[in-house]
């Protein structure tokens, strides 16, 4: 794989690191070698300087051939009066007449007097041929190819007249040391300056990986179900990226309330389709249905004297009565013109909810705002508000607690029935409204179906949901021109 194919989270931290190693290590190398090449810059002035000083003196002891006044010219260079110690920086000090002979040196163990300069070894003899080469009026600071020494030579003249040459022979040994404490100091600093940037930049890499890392994986994932929104504190900035997750959130959002309007949709076109495909089938069932129980009826009426024929005629006839229930519950119709609800209907349902309450040994928790009528119809509000607290009381546990509120808020009357029971996945939610629902234990499940058609019929809508560890039902059922 690429280093390029790597994620954020650890390309940038190591890019970033990569580039701060590498420009650090340039700055250092660019200092040391502009340090190197300035040390011996002032190596060569320094040098220089002693040449132009020296070389007046040094005319007067060559044109009078006095060697001891040559020797203590270049000698008083010599620090703290030490006959052995070299001028600071150089190596030696050599005076040289116009044969290329030794006449003085600073150290005269390294050039005895009256030696030819190029017998003192090779180096000296590369010199002695380009001082040659060049009449020996060459006045410069150079290095020959292949040896150590830097050399800075000056003629010894006056007016036209040459009598020899001085030249002071360097070495780069001679500021190392100093060099190398420089070196160790840029070192050290730098290595410093890493220590502080390194961790800043991979703690800041990570700071700028991470939330795109997770914006990534939220997208990769959000064909297949809808994520959480990123939270603001992943990265509160208010740059292009902290842009780029906003404009993720309100994507997010637009699809989660695009989703929750396709599910509505889809799930009223369900319900609506089974409403008629059971209504349906209720009023084909109810014909023949009508015409067993009648003739039930009218064989109880001629008497039957066989017992067990009596007990079996009740029991066919118990079963018939439970497939008309059944059958016409599946036939919700609204009665436009049933009376308006009244307090007194909601205290009908709580008196018929208190044995079913009781049973259980559960605390009731009651709430009604009704004082007046009701633009609504009585029986079908009652039927919702019964439905869905004998629902409430089947799923509450032993001993559990069952709430209902029942109140007028914006020209509509809301009902809220909660419970403490067994709270309902999102698969068993979306089908919660379905008749005949796999969700009822003991029964067709047709009460909350019943309450969702009649809910719909008068242009409301109910909704489950899970709230704080108990399952709630909301209603809302809108009221013509307000209560009555």
């Amino acid at each position: 794989m690429s280093p390029l194919d790597l994620s954020f989270r650890h390309k940038i931290p190591l890019w970033g690191s990569v580039l701060v190693i590498v420009t650090a290590l340039a700055v250092l190398a660019t200092l040391l070698v502009q340090t190197y090449g300035e040390m011996e810059e002032d190596m060569v002035i320094d040098s220089d300087t002693l040449t132009r000083a020296l070389t007046p003196n040094l005319f007067s002891a060559l044109l009078q051939g006095d060697e001891w006044w040559a020797y203590e010219t270049v000698s008083t260079t010599r620090r703290d009066g030490d006959s052995d110690a070299l001028p600071e920086k150089a190596e030696n000090i050599i005076v040289v007449d116009n044969d290329l002979r030794v006449f003085v040196a600073a150290n005269p163990r390294a050039a005895r007097m009256h030696t030819l300069l190029k017998d003192l070894g090779p180096e000296y003899a590369a010199l002695a041929d380009r001082l040659t080469s060049t009449g020996r009026r060459l006045e410069d600071a150079f290095s020959l190819a292949g040896h150590p020494h830097l050399f800075v030579v000056r003629p010894i003249a006056r007016e036209g007249q040459q009598l020899g040459s001085l030249i002071v022979v360097l070495t780069r040994a001679s500021f190392m040391p100093r060099y190398y404490r420089i070196a160790r100091y840029g070192i050290l600093t730098g290595a410093g300056i890493l220590c502080v940037l390194l961790p800043f930049n991979w703690y800041w890499g990570q700071r700028m990986a991470a939330p795109l890392v997770q914006l990534a994986e939220r997208m990769r994932n959000i064909g297949k179900h809808l994520t959480k929104e990123l939270e603001p504190a992943t990265y509160p900035h208010r740059d292009e990226l902290g842009s780029l997750f906003d404009t993720y959130n309100d994507m997010l959002t637009d699809l989660k309330a695009r989703q929750e309007l396709e599910r509505q949709v889809v799930q009223s076109d369900r319900l609506a389709a089974l409403g008629q495909l059971a209504a349906g089938v209720a009023h084909e069932i109810n014909n023949p249905l009508g015409g067993m129980l009648m003739a039930i009826d009218t064989l109880k009426n001629q008497g039957v004297a066989d017992p067990r024929t009596a007990k079996t005629i009740a029991l066919v006839e118990r079963g018939l009565g439970q497939i008309k229930d059944t059958v016409g519950a599946l036939l919700v119709e609204a009665r436009v013109n049933s009376r308006n609800l009244s307090a007194n209907d909601i205290e009908d349902v709580l008196v018929l909810i208190l044995p079913q309450a009781r049973r259980k040994t559960l605390h009731l928790e009651w709430q009604s705002d009704i004082v007046a009528d009701v633009g609504l119809p009585a029986t079908l509000v009652r039927q919702v508000l019964i439905n869905l607290l004998l629902n409430a009381v089947h799923a509450a546990a032993h001993q559990g607690q069952v709430g209902c509120r029942i109140r007028l808020a914006e020209s509509a009357l809301r009902i809220s029935v909660a419970n403490d029971g067994k709270v309902l996945t999102d698969e068993q939610l979306a089908h919660l409204f379905e008749p005949f629902s796999p969700l009822s234990d003991d029964g067709h499940g047709l009460g909350l179906w019943v309450s969702y058609q009649i809910v719909a019929q008068l242009g409301g809508k109910i909704v489950a949901e899970r709230a704080s560890g108990r399952m709630q039902f909301d209603v809302e059922l809108p009221i013509a021109g307000g209560a009555a």
